[in-house]
């Protein structure tokens, strides 16, 4: 039976921002917030973070866009969106309202997208933080992925860290040889935090078509079947840097989201598992509490960063 997602045993803070409870829902799982607001008490999340906003609207990639994969999902909506100046009047005021923390995930094609849209948000009430989002490629520069190259992602943070009053989190891709030089290049930008993994690319291929089943071809891989490459990275990352990690990848049940907090991240995010359970934010929060009780932990912090290598299993 699940627990309380607002005890006192869950209550910890993200770059001083306090959380009832270290489970938030992930960007690109939870639209804007306010569509889940007769399906859960959106008060009762440790927060969520809202779709990607860009500069200007998109219409995202053609159908079609998501394809149930083994033990996980693939995805190619393209980012769709309504725009950052849509976000602030149609969406914002009502997110405003609520009391949890709210993050807006960010991103562009040039650092002067990130820097507008980060621009426009500065100028309203209701946001806790942002995340940009790093796994585009940067247009203006050949087509590199901000995510692949620590220079490039340490100009992007560096610009958005002197325009945002808010903390920053830079969302890391896990398409990259090692995760360490990104999350460090990260850092010393002045990122407040960092959140990883985002999906993995992918291909999954009709045999009879001899087509790829998303519309757009390749898609991002996500769920349970990620789960230990995430860990891993997310445990790699946490050692090379000072600031919090926020863990992601195929969590889907409170002792899922134990073994990220375990690895070295701060909070986690919750994303696939939303599809099929829109709660799944605030049950598997429940269920991390049980995990706390039942192993007599008084505070989640103190489950962070305690992974042990090298010491024999008790009989």
């Amino acid at each position: 039976m699940a627990g309380d997602p607002a005890s006192a045993r869950l209550s910890t803070t993200l770059c001083g921002i306090p959380l009832k409870n270290p489970v938030l829902a992930a960007s690109g799982t939870f639209a804007y917030g306010v569509e889940f607001e007769k399906i859960l008490d959106l008060n009762r999340l440790g927060g969520f973070v809202v779709k990607g906003l860009s500069r200007e609207p998109m219409d995202g990639n053609a159908p079609p866009r998501v394809w149930e994969a083994t033990a996980g999902m693939m995805n190619s909506i393209g980012l769709q969106n309504i725009g950052v100046r849509a976000f602030v009047a149609d969406k914002l005021p009502a997110l405003a309202k609520l009391n949890t923390a709210v993050f807006a995930n960010v991103f562009g094609y040039a650092i002067d997208d990130y820097a507008e849209v980060v621009r426009v948000l500065e100028d309203h009430a209701g946001l806790a933080g942002y995340e940009l989002n790093v796994s585009c490629p940067n247009t203006k520069h050949g087509g590199i992925y901000f995510s692949n190259d620590p220079a490039l992602l340490g100009d992007l943070v560096a610009c958005v860290k002197r325009i945002a009053k808010r903390p920053v989190l830079v969302k890391l891709s896990p398409n990259v040889a090692r995760i360490e030089p990104l999350a460090l290049a990260a850092e010393a930008a002045g990122a407040d935090a960092i959140s990883l993994v985002n999906t993995f690319i992918s291909l999954a291929i009709d045999v009879r078509m001899r087509r790829p089943r998303l519309g757009a071809g390749f898609g991002g891989l996500s769920g349970p079947a990620i789960k230990p490459i995430a860990l891993r990275l997310v445990y790699e990352a946490a050692r090379a840097v000072k600031i919090p990690v926020v863990g992601l990848g195929g969590i889907r049940s409170g002792e899922d989201a134990a073994e990220f907090l375990i690895a070295g991240a701060s909070a986690v995010e919750v994303g696939t598992a939303s599809f099929w359970d829109p709660a799944s934010a605030l049950r598997i929060a429940g269920e991390l509490d049980e995990v706390l009780k039942n192993e007599k932990i008084g505070s989640v912090r103190d489950l962070v960063g305690t992974l042990k290598f090298g010491e024999k299993a008790c009989n």
